[in-house]
């Protein structure tokens, strides 16, 4: 049975993913900085960061390939040094690790936030000038694994690049905005039509089996990953109030009103360094960024999402409805020291 590595296994992405690979017949370990908060069933979980040598060796024993998940990207509370150190320096440490133990395939999800300031439209053509620590340091493992693929025999790494994915289980901004729509007190802010590319998470674990099953794929091979029919901000919020059964707002706060309403909330923020719901940082994310996204390669490859980009916003609603209003998200950052988990660990286990 063919034994696969996924890396930051434990969380939102990483569930769908291991599940599809156990229903496929795969062998599945789990390297993860946390437990998975669901049943393992037959996968094996280790606990431990993909920074360190020694715990990436060990779960690498006996695998023969990896779907490397694990990642600083949160927007709040993560350096740029630790963006760096996890997204560049873990695939640095994986890489080496992977030549020793002679795996020669991968999977790597970077993200569409490489491409920052870059024009549209954004194909995988174009050149990546990312404004972001996060992007910034995501570009820089993709390097990682294209040298990788590059300097060996019949090595493959796969990059997929997502946009914005959401689903059920998932509390990160689609949950935020769900939640406040369903709260019956969001007022949406401008005008709402930048337009925001999103991805759908079982389409995305979808087209992350097709792609990876392919026998006539180069070394190193980059795809975007957005569902469509793009969809405004606007056209977003209406879908989720129409999922939850809530009418469409008629009315919107101009710019200028919510941003001269958050600046009480930035000062908080500045002060505390908590991570509060609203800023102004959220406000022009929301209302006013356009970020879209071309995918034309991964469809022109066969590709063809079973769920529809609304259908999705709805399967997401109703779990909110059934389970997901009634849980607390939580996040769990990345230790800026390597080691600090396994540290925890062993005083955990009265070591």
């Amino acid at each position: 049975m063919t034994s696969i590595l996924v890396t930051g296994g434990s969380g939102f992405i990483g569930r769908y993913m291991c599940e599809r690979l156990v229903t496929l017949g795969f062998d599945v370990v789990i390297l993860d900085l946390v437990r998975p908060s669901w049943p393992l069933g037959p996968m094996k979980f280790v606990q431990g960061d993909v920074r360190d040598a020694e715990a990436v060796r060990s779960v690498l024993h006996g695998c023969d390939e990896v779907i490397h998940l694990a990642a600083a990207h949160h927007d709040f509370g993560i350096t740029k040094d630790t963006y760096f150190d996890v997204n560049e320096g873990g695939s640095r440490v994986l890489l080496a690790e992977m030549a020793k133990a002679g795996i020669r395939r991968v999977c790597f999800y970077s993200s569409v936030a490489v491409y920052g300031s870059a024009p549209e439209p954004r194909t995988e053509d174009v050149i990546a000038a990312p404004t972001s620590p996060y992007g910034a340091s995501k570009l820089a493992g993709e390097e990682e694994f294209r040298r990788w693929a590059l300097n060996g025999a019949d090595r493959r790494a796969l990059i997929i690049r997502p946009s914005v994915v959401f689903g059920p289980r998932n509390f990160a901004n689609m949950f935020a905005l769900v939640r406040q729509i369903h709260s019956g007190i969001y007022v949406p802010i401008g005008p709402g039509t930048n337009v925001k590319s999103l991805a759908y998470v079982e389409n995305l674990i979808d087209a992350t089996m097709m792609l990876r099953a392919r026998t006539d794929a180069p070394a190193f091979d980059v795809y975007n990953y957005v569902d469509l029919p793009n969809l405004t901000s606007r056209e977003i919020c209406d879908t989720i109030s129409e999922a939850l059964g809530r009418r469409p707002a008629s009315l919107a706060l101009p710019l200028g009103v919510a941003y001269a309403l958050a600046a009480p909330f930035d000062a908080m923020i500045h002060l505390t360094g908590r991570n509060l719901p609203i800023s102004s940082a959220r406000i022009k994310k929301l209302a006013t960024m356009r970020t879209k996204f071309e995918a034309e390669k991964v469809r022109a490859a066969g590709f063809e999402p079973t769920v529809a980009l609304r259908e999705g916003i709805h399967r997401m609603a109703r779990w909110f409805l059934d389970e997901g209003r009634r849980q607390s998200p939580q996040s769990h950052l990345p230790p800026e020291r390597v080691g600090a988990v396994a540290k925890r660990a062993r005083r955990a286990a009265g070591a």
